[in-house]
Order: structure tokens, then sequence, then C-alpha cells
């Protein structure tokens, strides 16, 4: 059974912040950034404790990490129980706060 995926206000803007600042420099590589992090969502959901954790004494809290050309991205997640994962934030792998 998969889990069903929401995203936060903060991860909602992330997306769209990191989107907006790879299509001003090559909208076809968005696109591809785009669907690479819409895959991952998917495997998120279907195996979320597949995913390592980011805090040892938080076990539900876990990151992904979303590779996209020579870099790419993590995303920050909860699982909230059996049926929800909240993405708390998406992050491109280079910037210093992924948190």
């Amino acid at each position: 059974m998969s889990h069903r995926l929401r995203l936060t206000r903060a991860a909602a803007d992330d997306l769209h912040r990191l989107f907006d600042f790879l299509a001003a420099h090559d909208l076809p590589l968005a696109v591809q950034a785009r669907e690479a992090i819409a895959q991952a969502f998917d495997f998120m959901a279907a195996f979320p404790f597949a995913c390592r954790k980011a805090d040892p004494s938080r076990p539900w809290l876990r990151e992904m990490v979303i590779s996209f050309g020579r870099a790419g991205y993590v995303a920050l997640y909860e699982i909230d129980d059996d049926e929800i994962i909240t993405v708390l934030a998406v992050r491109h792998q280079r910037e210093d706060d992924r948190h």
C-alpha cells in the first residue's frame, strides 16, 4: 500500500523556487528536474522507510537524496502514520541549509 504525500507550504514554496531558478536558465532542464522529483516522490510514497533517517532520535523523520545531473536534491519528510507522509522541505544538494 502506498502512502499519500502532502506538502507543507514551505516544501511547496521550495519546489516553486527550485523550478523557477532552473527555468530561468534552461526550461527543458527544469521540466526534467520536476519529473525526477515527482518520480522520487512516487518511490517515497511506496517505500517510505527506504530512505535514511535525518535524525537518529526521530525515526519517522527521513531524508531522500534525489539524483539529478551532477548534484540533485534532498527532500526532508516525516512519516505521519500508515497512510500519510508530509514533505517538509526540498533543497538543492549544494545549498547550505538542507532543513
